[in-house]
């Protein structure tokens, strides 16, 4: 299982979905999907503008359980 960072990652940054969103160029909805839990799937181009507006590398965002 593969577990999500983003959300620790957006709050020890002080980063807002707003802000990903303006950022990032991502659609609400995925951003709040890539900060759930449990990431089912996601494409590499969506975590890399991602980790590009969090200031990380993609490796950062997320943990295998």
């Amino acid at each position: 299982m593969v577990i999500s960072n983003i959300r620790q990652i957006m709050e020890s940054k002080n980063v807002t979905v707003r802000h990903m969103m303006e950022d990032s160029g991502l659609a609400n909805e995925t951003i709040l999907r890539a900060r759930g839990e449990q990431i089912a799937q996601c494409r590499l181009e969506t975590l890399e503008r991602v980790a590009k507006c969090l200031g990380c590398k993609v490796k950062d965002l997320f943990e295998e359980d």
